[in-house]
Formats: C-alpha cells, sequence, structure tokens
C-alpha cells in the first residue's frame, strides 16, 4: 500500500482547515499531521515534523507572508508547497511565482482540482488553477502579437519540447546524450530570447506555438 502524502495545513481562518480536513478526511491517499495558524506556529511545527506538502495562503497580513514561503523552502527544500489563496490580484499572483511556487488554486477551486494539486505538489510537478493560468498567459503574451516565428534554434524547440512535456533537467541530459551543464545552458538561453522568466512560461509559450499540445498543463521543474 502507497504511503500517504502528508500535509500541514497553514491558514489563518479556522473554517479554511476545517473546511480542507473534512475534504481530505476520506481520501486514504493523504494525511494531515498538523496545522498552524500563523508564521510562528508553522515554524515551531517543522522543527520535528518534516511534511511531504503544505497547503498555505501566504497573503494573510500579520499571519503568513511570502517571507514564511522562503523561510520554508530554505528549511525544508524538498517539500511541497500549495497556495491556496483568496487573494487574486495579478500582483499578487506574479509575487508567488516570482518565489519558484510549483502549485497555486484560488479558494474558488473546486475538490478535483485540489487533490490533483496536493499531488503535483509531493512530486515537485506544477498545477496551476485554470485563472492563474491566465494571469501567466497575459503577463508572458499580453504584449501584442508576434507572428515571426519562434526565434529558438532546433535543438533548442527540442529541449523547450521536452520541458513542456515534463522532463526534468537530468532525464533531458540523459535522453539527448547532453550533459546536465549543456541543458541549463540551452535553458538559460531559450528564456533569454523569448524575454521569458520562468518554467511556466516557457510551458505557455510551446502551447501558443502549437510546440506541445496540452488540456491540462501540469509539469515537472
Amino acid at each position: 500500500m502507497q504511503t500517504p502524502i502528508s500535509i500541514i495545513l497553514a491558514d489563518a481562518h479556522y473554517l479554511v482547515r476545517v473546511g480542507l480536513k473534512h475534504l481530505l478526511a476520506g481520501r486514504p491517499e493523504f494525511r494531515i499531521v498538523d496545522e498552524a495558524e500563523d508564521h510562528q506556529k508553522l515554524m515551531s511545527i517543522l522543527k520535528t515534523k518534516k511534511p511531504d506538502v503544505i497547503i498555505i495562503d501566504p497573503f494573510q497580513a500579520d499571519k503568513f507572508s511570502i517571507e514564511t514561503v522562503q523561510a520554508v523552502q530554505q528549511l525544508l527544500p524538498e517539500c511541497g508547497l500549495l497556495i491556496i489563496s483568496a487573494d487574486q490580484k495579478r500582483s499578487t499572483v506574479y509575487k508567488a511565482l516570482e518565489r519558484n511556487i510549483n502549485c497555486f488554486l484560488t479558494k474558488e477551486c473546486d475538490d478535483r482540482e485540489i487533490f490533483e494539486a496536493i499531488e503535483a505538489a509531493a512530486q515537485n510537478e506544477r498545477f496551476f488553477c485554470k485563472k492563474i493560468l491566465n494571469y501567466i498567459w497575459e503577463k508572458s503574451f499580453g504584449k501584442g502579437d508576434d507572428c515571426s516565428g519562434t526565434p529558438l534554434s532546433g535543438r533548442e524547440v527540442e529541449i523547450l519540447k521536452l520541458v513542456a512535456n515534463g522532463k526534468i533537467t537530468k532525464e533531458i541530459a540523459f535522453e539527448l546524450k547532453l550533459s546536465m551543464h549543456t541543458v541549463y545552458t540551452h535553458r538559460k538561453n531559450i528564456l533569454r530570447k523569448l524575454n521569458l522568466n520562468s518554467t511556466p512560461e516557457l510551458v505557455l509559450y510551446a502551447v501558443n506555438q502549437g510546440i506541445v499540445e496540452s488540456d491540462r498543463i501540469q509539469y515537472s521543474n
């Protein structure tokens, strides 16, 4: 039997924590190991518990913040982080994505999205609900249409396609018989050429250009 994904709930609102506990209670693949109502409590818990996933709303004044996310990333770099937030302002979403957040849902999302996002976070994959994806799309491609075609070389397109299909750097290097350093360099050059800043933007570019096709974007870093 597969070991359940261990989860800590970090949200200032009692009803949100109760709701999530109720939602996950009937799912044997998930196990809530603790909960925290503020930054201090979460940091205290993490001294002794190392969960697979932390579900957090880091946009709650005087309770949780982006600094909480950074603290968790430094303390437990292997821990998956899933943001479920009521704050849907574009500036807020972009601020979170700049901190390499893998998974981001709004509090309007349904149970299926929550279950899938938890599993993605536990596997260090990326999962964004439709609204967050729309914001990423606007940021990446909202500067006007460009029909000039991709400026990438054949090798760069090949690497971009593998990234968009969920391959991590080690897997890409093995498949293409390249060194990891070479793959890292190609990825850096791809970002520079496309004037993009993150893997989510790369994947959306690949979809927009018809390099890959996907009904739901869920992919590895």
